[in-house]
């Protein structure tokens, strides 16, 4: 062989050995991207799973929170009317052993009037529904009797049981005779 044969096989060779780099390195760097690429799919796959983890155990905790919460606010509404409930059985005693009437009709209202503040003191509001326009978001109707005058149509006119609030929401609607 010539050398300027050899010199071409020489710079073919040296040129497969730079392919063969580079091929060896467009796979390293392939590699090296795809090993990236996975480790970061791995880091959301985890940072997923905690996050629902983490939100299924405040769904829990929240639900706990609320039945605790229903719970004291029912301690607090019969500790509350307990001092009512020990009045009403000594009014019972005294029905039982009083001769006057009027001592017996007095401690009785008095015992009704203490209910009425314990309930008003937490949040209880009674409806006025006399004679006011019928609303069948508030009231429902028992039944219908001729109105009087013509200013009494559509409204009502007997209170059968009364409605509530409950610190402004409607918690029982009123049951009333309407005007027709």
């Amino acid at each position: 062989m010539t050398e300027k044969e050899k010199d071409m096989q020489t710079e073919s060779q040296q040129a497969e050995n730079v392919n063969q780099q580079v091929d060896t390195e467009n796979v390293s760097a392939e590699e090296t991207a795809l090993d990236k690429k996975q480790q970061e799919l791995n880091e959301m796959r985890d940072k997923y799973l905690r996050l629902v983890a983490e939100f299924d155990n405040f769904k829990k905790r929240n639900a706990k929170e609320r039945i605790e919460l229903m719970q004291t606010a029912n301690k607090e509404v019969i500790n509350a009317l307990l001092p009512v409930l020990d009045d009403a059985d000594r009014a019972a005693k005294q029905l039982e052993t009083s001769q006057d009437i009027n001592i017996v009709k007095d401690g009785v209202t008095l015992v009704f009037n203490k209910l009425r503040s314990t309930l008003q003191s937490k949040g209880l509001k009674a409806m006025e529904s006399m004679h006011t326009e019928f609303n069948p978001d508030l009231h429902e109707a028992i039944t219908e009797i001729p109105a009087p005058n013509e200013e009494l149509k559509g409204k009502v006119m007997d209170e059968l049981e009364k409605g509530y609030y409950l610190n402004d929401k409607l918690i029982r609607h009123a049951r009333v005779v309407v005007g027709k």
